[in-house]
């Protein structure tokens, strides 16, 4: 589903990263881990077409999206839940999932009911300005966006990140939802350790701009934990 070659960004004079590497298979939950500031953020970026590497190649479906523009990686089905939420603040939540139906081929209606059944929340509150939800509820307006495009790859940054306990729990059924599922993967970055090895069946570390650690989450050892993120 993705593959990251080799790949090296830089901000200006600053390396990010250097020489990743790193693999998803169809279907499958992966996660990303290390502590703050090691690149994370900036990897799903430049998946996503955001930023542009130095050097390596970005294969989506066996295909070089390297030099493919933002809007035609998501055309291709990657979906992108950024750090922050990323809503428009202004529109009604509405407003928020209609604009993630461009790539849904007339199947709106349809679509945005599952969105409601899935979030109730956002049912009960569809034409309210999305700037006055909590910080949970805009998560969950966030991902019911990203999904009705219908997505084969789904980049989430942070999910839980500082969202309420039963919010967390309810973001942690979706994902647990998609992968039952079975038509799309997943590449999630998490500093809550316990939600990400639940979520994930496989995990990459990153530490100082490279893949320092990857195996099987249910394999992962205390001694990687405290060597890698311990705080």
């Amino acid at each position: 589903m993705l593959t990251i070659e080799n790949l090296s960004v830089n901000y200006g004079q600053s390396q990010i990263f250097n020489d990743i590497s790193l693999k998803i298979e169809e279907r499958q939950v992966v996660c990303l881990l290390g502590r703050n500031g090691v690149g994370k953020t900036t990897l799903l970026k430049t998946i996503m077409g955001l930023l542009r590497p130095r050097a390596g190649r970005v294969l989506y479906e066996s295909r070089d999206v390297t030099a493919l523009p933002t809007h035609r990686r998501a055309w291709a089905g990657i979906g992108y839940i950024p750090q922050g939420r990323g809503i428009f603040p202004y529109m009604s939540v509405q407003e928020n999932l209609l604009m993630g139906l461009e790539r849904s081929y007339g199947r709106g209606a349809d679509v945005l009911d599952e969105m409601f059944a899935q979030f109730p929340v956002l049912k009960t509150m569809a034409r309210r300005t999305a700037g006055v939800l909590s910080g949970g509820q805009q998560q969950q307006l966030a991902i019911a966006r990203a999904l009705v495009s219908r997505p084969r790859l789904l980049l989430l940054d942070e999910p839980t990140e500082g969202i309420q306990p039963s919010i967390v729990g309810e973001i942690q059924e979706v994902i647990d939802g998609l992968r039952q599922r079975g038509d799309v993967a997943i590449l999630l970055v998490e500093q809550f350790l316990d939600f990400a090895l639940h979520a994930a069946s496989h995990y990459y570390i990153m530490e100082k701009g490279r893949i320092v650690a990857d195996g099987a989450t249910q394999d992962m050892s205390p001694a990687t934990v405290q060597q890698y993120l311990a705080v």
